[in-house]
């Protein structure tokens, strides 16, 4: 398995959940659920095989060795099995901030998509106060899933902007709504 050079911790745990360092073998089913998933992703057009063992081979790949990423990408696994994917990504490290990225597979969506995210921010957010030392994370969300909303603040996290009609989707512009949570330790 890959190592991040920047955090201490490789493997977060939660129960039978746990995020590790970003796995090739997990490329096909990230594809899969990214094309299945566009309509919320910044994503132009579907991903091809190609594009993706491009992606894996040149940025992926590049990003373990690296001090201050500007990325850091995770496996989501329920015993051993990937089930979703994400991380920090948009790395500030002058600032001390990152947005937050997590899709999971499509299947799950409907059923458990609170307590997947729930379990995916418990142990994202130990990794980015505790190790990283980052202030604050956040994400960055076309308005397209009002049930995201509501898991985010469960999960202690503040509406703290909506960006008027800043993404155009289906021919209509649509707002983007941006939720944040600072290191209560530190702030």
């Amino acid at each position: 398995m890959p190592s991040y050079k920047c955090l201490k911790q490789q493997e977060y745990t939660l129960g039978d959940y746990s995020i590790v360092p970003l796995r090739y073998e997990d490329r096909f089913s990230i594809m899969k659920w990214r094309n299945e998933q566009i309509y919320h992703l910044r994503q132009a057009r579907p991903l091809t095989a190609e594009d993706q063992q491009r992606y894996f081979d040149n940025v992926v790949a590049n990003l373990y060795a690296q001090q201050k990423p500007d990325q850091i990408l995770f496996s989501y696994l329920e015993k051993g099995v990937c089930i979703g994917y994400g991380g920090l990504v948009h790395i500030n490290w002058i600032d001390n901030n990152a947005e937050i990225s997590f899709i999971m597979d499509t299947q799950l969506e409907k059923e458990h998509f609170s307590e997947h995210w729930s379990n995916y921010l418990t142990m994202l957010k130990e990794l980015a106060f505790k190790d990283l030392g980052l202030h604050k994370i956040y994400t960055y969300a076309f308005d397209l899933r009002p049930h995201l909303y509501t898991m985010l603040e469960s999960n202690g996290f503040h509406r703290e902007a909506t960006l008027k009609e800043h993404c155009f989707f289906e021919e209509q512009y649509k707002d983007v709504v941006v939720h944040s949570l600072i290191d209560s330790d530190n702030a």
